[in-house]
């Protein structure tokens, strides 16, 4: 099980509780066993791209939202993730991004 596949799963999880649908109202909207979204949001199974597609639909969103999960990450993972793209980054990107940060910074006092 993979860390990829249990935060996919972790968002679709969110996705189908935010639609107030249990793991059975999915699959059946979808048409898999209800034991396929369980091994999905558990991290066990990834799924196939028609399924995604069906997903897309049962959650009306686009397909690229069932990646958004950067906010169920950890702190340490995000920092880390931040840094990678800060090391690969132009002096004048970083720049740009470290006044986005102390602005937000003084908008959220």
């Amino acid at each position: 099980m993979s860390s990829g596949n249990k935060i996919f799963g972790a968002r679709i999880k969110e996705l189908r509780e935010e639609q107030g649908l249990t793991q059975e109202n999915l699959a059946e909207k979808i048409g898999v066993e209800y034991q396929t979204i369980n091994r999905i949001e558990n991290g066990v199974y990834f799924t196939n791209y028609n399924n995604l597609e069906k997903l897309a639909n049962a959650f009306n969103v686009p397909i690229d939202e069932l990646f958004n999960y950067a906010h169920l990450r950890k702190k340490p993972k995000l920092i880390e993730e931040i840094n990678d793209f800060l090391s690969k980054s132009e002096t004048n990107e970083i720049e740009f991004i470290y006044k986005f940060i102390r602005a937000f910074g003084q908008y959220k006092k």
